[in-house]
């Protein structure tokens, strides 16, 4: 049995020692958006900005005002009101009478066999005028630079689509906590620096920020393969990639930002529709990325507290390997690097995401989204 122990934890270690090296040098390769120098004018592209907005009164009036502040020649912004309840048809047409450059589409009722969100941005996109397209949220904030630098990016490297991982407006300790924690986990699950790699499978699309040729998009099928997608904006890089097209990632922490949700508990309830969905609703591959959550971050801890041997040892290793990769994304978010060592409640909280999320999902038959309910069969059968 002491054999067993010393051989499962020397496991655990090496994991975390080569995935930790792979995702530091990987990550390490990815460009930063502000090396990119801005284009000028005449290298300017047309550019279609589109976001799908529902009920964000409270948000929409700061990020939209930062889209419509861009240094940029040539581009529109198009906003997709899907069904809203609160001010924010009013909050539109006030930014679109002040400014021609904001065009307003209003949904007042959702076609059979569409998720809302796809289904807005779908329409934003029949309307553009773009030969490029940039998907992007109601609540996200440009700095007035981004389109110049993100259209010098992905000409440099020839890139059909360009994916930004964006800074997060962390407010609080549970945020911190939990954001943290989940941008490690996203790095080191879906390692989205390979999906640059022609020959990699990998692909990555991000929410927030999501810029796209039209050729690319029109090619792929777009939103409209995407009518069932939970998780629309992974699933069109996936669909971008597995087109033939080139797919590429940038850091832009500090030029494209986010305050996502208020406090752990509305990240938890904002993800429980998302998590099941992104594990493609499978009971098995849920419990397995428990098991592996728990193997990885909690087991070790177990052994450095009462293992002994080299069963301590390799548990050390684990623990420092992983504290330490956690410090790092923690600097790069600019809060304290002693927020590593929330690690462990990091583990908590999204395993109870992802146990919320499969049984809500479960139990309900499905996935409320935007006030309509979507049964978990469609959602099978839609996913791509």
């Amino acid at each position: 049995m002491h054999y067993f122990w010393t051989a499962l934890f020397g496991a655990i270690a090496a994991a975390w020692i080569v995935q930790t090296t792979r995702a530091t040098f990987g990550m390490a390769r990815v460009p930063e958006l502000s090396d990119s120098a801005p284009v000028t004018d005449d290298e300017a592209p047309a550019i279609s900005v589109i976001f799908a907005a529902r009920d964000e009164a409270e948000k929409l009036p700061s990020a939209l005002a930062t889209l419509l502040a861009q240094d940029y020649p040539r581009y529109e912004v198009i906003a997709v009101n899907d069904r809203s309840q609160d001010a924010t048809g009013a909050i539109l047409r006030q930014f679109a009478e002040a400014n021609g450059r904001l065009k307003v589409i209003s949904v007042s009722e959702l076609p059979a066999g569409w998720l809302g969100k796809p289904h807005a941005l779908m329409l934003g996109a029949e309307q553009a005028t773009g030969e490029w397209l940039l998907f992007t949220d109601a609540d996200v904030h440009f700095a007035p630079d981004v389109l110049r630098r993100a259209v010098r990016l992905t000409r440099d490297h020839k890139w059909d689509h360009l994916a930004l991982l964006s800074g997060f407006d962390m407010r609080g300790f549970w945020e911190i906590v939990t954001l943290t924690y989940f941008s490690v986990g996203f790095i080191l699950a879906n390692e989205p620096w390979r999906a640059a790699n022609p020959r990699s499978r990998r692909y990555v699309g991000i929410g927030a920020f999501q810029l796209v040729s039209r050729a690319a998009y029109d090619a792929c099928g777009g939103h409209r393969r995407l009518a069932m997608e939970v998780v629309e904006d992974m699933k069109l890089g996936k669909l971008i990639k597995n087109s033939g097209f080139r797919s590429g990632l940038g850091l832009a922490p500090e030029s494209v930002w986010l305050h996502w949700y208020s406090g752990a508990g509305n990240i938890v309830r904002g993800l429980t529709k998302n998590m099941f969905a992104a594990l493609n609703f499978s009971v098995p591959l849920a419990l397995f990325h428990l098991a592996q959550m728990f193997v990885a971050c909690i087991v070790p801890l177990a052994g450095l507290a009462f293992g002994s041997g080299w069963v301590r040892v390799f548990a050390a290793i684990s623990v420092a390997v992983m504290l330490g990769f956690h410090a790092g994304a923690c600097r790069r978010a600019k809060v304290s690097m002693w927020y590593a060592f929330t690690d462990p409640l990091g583990t908590a909280i999204l395993s109870y995401i992802v146990v919320r999320s499969m049984f809500v999902t479960l139990g309900r038959g499905g996935v409320v989204w935007r006030g309509t309910f979507y049964p978990i069969e469609e959602l099978r059968r839609g996913s791509v």
